[in-house]
């Protein structure tokens, strides 16, 4: 039964989700004031960020387990998730530099977007020496933004947020270590990858 449920926590808070967690946060957990997209519907820029964050990702993962061009869906092995990570790391490029074409956008979100991209980069290289938490770097990550939007906004209480997604990160980082996906290390070093470089990125732009 537990492992069911560790399995099930995997799955719904699997690293391709934590982007679109980060935009609905920054969408629609912000003050109007915070962020600004030039009228254009904030559901439709969610909608295009999670297309190419999420689903394209996670068909391409899908057909290169369907060609075999990777053994499972887990990548048990580190180098197993070295192709995939670069395809994806190149889509997450790609979108960043979409949306920084575009003027309508608020700045902070195409930010958001390229640190991501940098988390990504990072993970795809150390998974070459070592199987890093890719869960952990995506959930830290989240941590990481929704911590320093706090620090920034002022006279707005995101404290409750800010717990319910620590709790979050220790629920996900339980379900790994029981499912023996990953070392108490590889857990750790992907919580700080994530948050370290999404916190320390907007900490230093904005506080």
């Amino acid at each position: 039964m537990y492992k069911k449920i560790c399995e099930l926590i995997s799955v719904v808070f699997q690293p391709l989700v934590m982007p679109t967690l980060i935009f609905v946060f920054m969408l629609f957990g912000l003050p109007q004031t915070e962020i600004a997209i030039g009228g254009i519907n904030k559901a439709l820029v969610l909608f295009v960020v999670s297309a190419n964050t999420l689903f394209i990702p996670l068909g391409i993962i899908l057909v290169m387990r369907f060609t075999k061009a990777i053994p499972s869906l887990h990548m048990e092995n580190h180098r197993d998730r070295v192709f995939p990570f670069s395809i994806i790391t190149l889509l997450y490029l790609v979108t960043a530099y979409f949306f920084y074409q575009k003027d309508w956008l608020d700045y902070k979100l195409i930010f958001a977007l390229f640190v991501i991209s940098i988390c990504l980069v990072l993970l795809t290289s150390i998974s070459y020496f070592w199987k890093i938490s890719a869960h952990m770097m995506g959930v830290g990550g989240l941590l990481g933004i929704v911590l320093a939007f706090s620090m920034m906004v002022q006279g707005n209480n995101l404290l409750n947020l800010v717990l319910s997604v620590i709790i979050l990160t220790g629920i996900l980082g339980t379900a790994r270590l029981y499912l023996n996906a990953h070392t108490p290390l590889q857990v750790l070093g992907g919580l700080l990858l994530g948050f370290g470089v999404c916190f320390g990125s907007f900490y230093f732009v904005w506080l």
